[in-house]
């Protein structure tokens, strides 16, 4: 293998792991914006009148 091809390997996978950082990073802001809306639906019941 040349030079040109390990390079090109380096940036693939470069490009790879840094999607799959990128990807990790919206699911857990997704999550906990998810968490933090069922917390608020949560307190919303508590305090709701019991009938």
């Amino acid at each position: 293998m040349d030079q040109r091809e390990f390079q090109y390997m380096f940036y693939g996978l470069a490009a790879a792991w840094t999607i799959l950082c990128l990807y990790t990073l919206f699911l857990t802001s997704r999550g906990r914006k998810i968490q933090a809306e069922i917390d608020h639906l949560k307190r919303m019941l508590e305090s709701s009148p019991k009938k």
